[in-house]
């Protein structure tokens, strides 16, 4: 059955908003000043009509302690604060990609050799790195699967100091998986 528009539940932004003012729903609250002083514990109602004396806003900090905690505040200027935190802290976040190499089981040396440079410099920018060996059927190079494990542990041993395998070779289908990340000691550049 289908829920009607206002049986809907409500929006996670919306959700994510402090209450304030009259939306204050507890039967007593913690108020804190302005200034970080603590009036005490009283009913929203009065807490709400010292804020209106001061032209400011009761908002609910603290909606799980016992009794709620409410500060009297500049909401607009409490949002804006709120949000500047959230956007810092998504932008200081690093986000970890997973490149990929691929290899064939007769490659040249020279060629392999030149796909470690490129995922030494993967793992040097703080990327893990996923080296994949595809088997052809119709070259007979399924039944030799061996051989395309030791070229990726051949791999991973030119890369033993600037990575750590973190998945070991893996058959998925008819490519032969191995994933890198990078040391911890390793220093990362920007």
């Amino acid at each position: 059955m289908r829920r009607s528009r206002s049986q809907r539940s409500s929006s996670s932004k919306r959700d994510a908003r402090a209450r304030t003012n009259e939306h204050i729903q507890a039967y007593e609250v913690r108020v804190i000043d302005e200034d970080g002083t603590q009036l005490g514990i009283m009913r929203p109602r009065q807490a709400l009509d010292i804020a209106k004396e001061k032209g400011l806003d009761l908002v609910e900090v603290a909606p799980n302690a016992k009794p709620p905690v409410c500060r009297i505040l500049n909401y607009g200027k409490y949002q804006y604060e709120q949000e500047r935190k959230a956007k810092l802290a998504r932008k200081s976040q690093k986000r970890i990609e997973i490149k990929e190499i691929r290899l064939k089981q007769n490659m040249a040396q020279h060629d392999i050799s030149y796909r470690i440079r490129h995922a030494e410099q993967f793992l040097k920018q703080g990327n893990k790195v996923r080296v994949t060996v595809s088997f052809f059927r119709r070259h007979g190079q399924i039944v030799h699967q061996d051989l395309g494990r030791q070229l990726l542990m051949q791999f991973a041993e030119a890369l033993e100091d600037a990575a750590e395998i973190e998945q070991a070779p893996k058959m998925e289908g008819r490519q032969l998986s191995l994933q890198l990340s990078p040391k911890s000691d390793v220093s990362l550049s920007s």
